[in-house]
């Protein structure tokens, strides 16, 4: 067997296994040292490949990918530099915990560490930030080879996508010449499939959990960002049992398409109302429990670190549970599934006259965020119109920073089928774009992105994916002409360098990127001219429509509705 035919063999094993494995989408950033996996890949029939020549924005469009479909994804780069860009998107996929099958092409053995082009120290290249990392051996036409890519390669994809889902590293080097034999068909598996097993609580654990949740008089729910392919049905299941209030977050997705029987337990105004020292007096808690990850809300987060409840139970799927509270009692390690409906809670004692503190003053609040837009005109104004006019079926993934708090504010609980997405991971503003496009690549969904000029700058690379693919999404620019979530912290109050420092005003507008990347152009100046633009015709796959607002009155606008609650909470109590 000759050397090429040995290298054919090896990468089709690959794509083979990776198959196998249930890997049914594949993005690849072209470069020489990737040529046998790229041919490869682009070969098979059974894997759809996207391309994307930037690396780092390729890795989030992966990742968007990932989030869209909870299935493993797989990234292939060249060596060198190339495998470095990987690294953000690597980080949000770990904190984020989304499954990523990174593949980085190397230089063989004998070229590293002698000053070799493109060479860099690639294996454990990303550290403690994916959850496995192997260096594959070169193909070398031994007995051994083929049988250990198979077994690495199952392996591989069933550390992904374990509980908790996250990235897995493979680094390969290919010797030259990197041409391949062409296949039609993917070699037979001699492995045959690993099975995963569901993290379920003991049966003790479940006792303690319902005795607890039974005894509790005053108790709530907070429910944020849920892992992938999380079956809602089961917590509503659950929430009907146990009738507490729950509060939930836009990322966990239980503020839209709410059952009408669990309306009234669901608070969504938590963050405004969690701002009133009154109200926090009120509904100091005994139990909290908590599902999915810790929510955007600080404020809900500090008032049970000032509570320190009898029992602040989390349920995590990561033994390295999160709690930056420092205040948990309870830890249990289970994704969410049948158990948590079966505890049968429902002759627990809540008390009526809670239930109905947290009910009346979420509508008090919802009073005034829906009568927001009567007078104001800022971004939350547009946020609200935003989140009445997008159609009833489609998803909208939100940047970090401004964005998603104004989302977090101005979803209301409704039966609106909608669904909302972010990068929370690691809470950056980087690479949101290129997930967005991703994500819209496999979402059956119309998909829009709420996203702030600046985010928008910082990855405006990621529009190049739509050369070399078609891809369909509204792209809705908050243009306050810098960074609006500095002004509401005490940095703005240093007037001599808050500009320069945190505003960084660019003076830009979008209006050529759109010309340039043939997209569809809207410009939104005043709030009477959103719903008009938005609610035209789409013209083209891809629109762009940008907001001009202006960063102190969003300021003004936001705290005067946080202070209007305040007040009207003050006055309800007394």
């Amino acid at each position: 067997m000759n050397d090429r035919q040995i290298l054919t063999d090896y990468v089709y094993k690959m794509v083979a296994s990776l198959v196998q494995g249930g890997v049914e989408h594949v993005v690849v950033s072209p470069g020489s040292r990737s040529t046998p996996l790229a041919y490869a890949f682009a070969s098979t029939k059974e894997l759809t490949m996207y391309r994307q020549v930037d690396e780092r924005s390729a890795a989030f469009f992966a990742l968007g990918i990932a989030k869209a479909t909870a299935k493993p994804v797989v990234l292939l780069c060249t060596s060198g530099t190339a495998a470095a860009n990987y690294f953000p998107a690597i980080v949000e996929a770990s904190y984020a915990r989304v499954p990523l099958i990174v593949i980085t092409a190397d230089r063989p053995h004998e070229l590293r560490e002698v000053g070799a082009p493109q060479a860099i120290n690639q294996p454990n290249l990303y550290g403690e930030h994916v959850k496995w990392s192997v260096d594959f051996p070169l193909a070398d036409g031994a007995a051994p080879t083929l049988p250990f890519i198979e077994r690495h390669i199952a392996r591989a994809v069933a550390i992904a996508t374990s509980a908790p889902f996250g990235p897995v590293h493979l680094n390969v080097p290919f010797r030259e010449p990197l041409l391949i034999d062409f296949s039609d068909e993917l070699p037979k598996a001699t492995f045959k499939h690993s099975s995963i097993a569901e993290l379920t609580p003991s049966v003790e654990t479940k006792r303690e959990l319902r005795d607890i949740l039974c005894a509790t008089k005053r108790g709530f729910i907070v429910i944020g960002e849920l892992p992938l392919g999380t079956d809602l049905t089961i917590i509503w299941d659950f929430v009907r049992q146990l009738k507490w209030p729950i509060l939930v977050e836009s990322l966990s997705n239980m503020r839209t398409s709410v059952p009408e029987d669990c309306m009234p337990y669901v608070i969504a105004t938590y963050d405004a109302i969690m701002k009133s020292d009154d109200f926090t007096a009120l509904v100091k808690p005994e139990t909290v429990l908590r599902l999915g990850a810790q929510p955007i809300s600080k404020f809900i987060m500090q008032f049970i670190t000032k509570s320190q409840p009898n029992a602040y139970i989390v349920v995590d799927e990561n033994p390295m549970f999160r709690d930056a509270t420092g205040a948990s009692t309870h830890f249990i390690q289970a994704t969410i599934g049948e158990w948590l409906s079966e505890l049968d809670v429902r002759d627990n004692m809540l008390e009526a006259e809670y239930l109905a503190e947290w009910q009346d003053a979420d509508d008090l609040a919802l009073e005034y965020i829906e009568h927001y837009t009567d007078g104001a005109i800022d971004e939350g104004a547009m946020v609200s119109l935003l989140l009445e006019c997008i159609p009833e079926g489609s998803d909208i993934f939100v940047s970090s920073s401004m964005p998603i708090r104004d989302i977090d504010t101005f979803l209301i609980k409704t039966t609106k089928d909608i669904r909302v997405f972010a990068n929370r991971g690691a809470n950056g503003i980087d690479g949101v774009v290129s997930t967005a496009m991703g994500f819209s690549q496999v979402n059956k969904r119309e998909t829009y992105l709420l996203i702030g000029d600046l985010a928008f700058l910082h990855d405006i690379n990621g529009l190049i994916a739509s050369r070399y693919q078609e891809c369909n999404i509204t792209i809705i620019v908050m243009n306050n002409d810098g960074g609006g979530i500095f002004s509401y912290l005490p940095q703005a109050t240093v007037q001599e360098h808050y500009e320069n420092l945190f505003g960084t005003p660019t003076a830009l507008e979008f209006r050529d990127i759109a010309h340039m990347y043939g997209m569809e152009y809207l410009r939104v100046d005043e709030i009477t001219e959103f719903f008009p633009k938005f609610m035209m015709a789409k013209q083209r796959p891809l629109r762009l429509v940008e907001i001009f607002t202006d960063r102190e009155e969003n300021v003004f606008a936001h705290r005067a509705l946080w202070q209007r609650i305040n007040s009207g909470l003050k006055a309800w109590q007394s």
